[in-house]
């Protein structure tokens, strides 16, 4: 546990700061966009209704949540991900996540041919799209279906940040968040764009995204201040 101090404010972090980056807590993203990121996904794999006919070089991904890895039958595992499934691995928001930013970082010698996808968003999008065809998953809120229709004003967004105030503002984020891109645990706020910096914050203050430690976080922050951390967290992008 974190003492996390902002704009005056006192509050105890408990070491997450956006679920919406590798690590999850539940939220995911639009599941209309994921569906076209699923597009990379198709050259091996299928989804819905007429997925479990479709003869393809990887399993379908019906059900995927909850499901161990080289549960499929039909299919030619390799040694690392059966072994990972008997070591307990299994698919949910946060490990499904990980193994498509990075595949080899979670199962070594995987088959799977497939770069990654570096873009938290992105992801969370997919997650989304996935979570169509999983329904009953007890690990997947609901909190997507508003997520998807939130937005902010036109004029939030062209707020322009003081980056120094900003700067300032952040001085306790970087107790829990790493400087640089790099998560280890806990989602870094400079893999961020400016824009979704600012639409993160605004859902959390207005109750959208559930975590509760970040709602009381951003009801205690001023359109200015959310405008002055993003200014600060985009400088550091570049």
């Amino acid at each position: 546990m974190t003492i996390f101090s902002l704009a005056g404010f006192n509050l105890i972090v408990a070491g997450i700061f956006f679920s919406v980056t590798s690590g999850f807590s539940g939220e995911l993203g639009n599941h209309a966009i994921g569906r076209q990121i699923f597009s990379l996904c198709r050259g091996c794999h299928s989804i819905g209704k007429e997925a479990e006919l479709d003869d393809n070089t990887g399993p379908h991904l019906n059900m995927i949540f909850e499901r161990r890895p080289g549960s499929v039958p039909g299919f030619s595992y390799s040694f690392g991900l059966i072994e990972a499934a008997e070591n307990g691995l299994t698919w949910n928001v946060e490990t499904l996540s990980s193994f498509i930013e990075n595949p080899v970082s979670v199962v070594p010698d995987t088959l799977m041919s497939f770069d990654g996808i570096d873009d938290p968003w992105k992801r969370q999008d997919l997650m989304a799209y996935l979570r169509l065809f999983s329904e009953g998953s007890e690990n997947i809120s609901d909190s997507d279906f508003a997520v998807r229709n939130y937005s902010v004003s036109s004029e939030i967004l062209a707020l322009s940040g003081d980056p120094e105030y900003g700067e300032y503002l952040s001085s306790e984020c970087n107790t829990c968040h790493q400087s640089d891109r790099e998560n280890d645990g806990i989602p870094s706020i400079r893999s961020l764009t400016e824009k979704k910096f600012v639409m993160a914050m605004h859902a959390y203050r207005d109750k959208v995204r559930s975590n509760e430690v970040m709602q009381l976080i951003a009801g205690r922050l001023s359109d200015e201040e959310i405008a002055a951390l993003a200014a600060y967290f985009r400088e550091s992008l570049e």
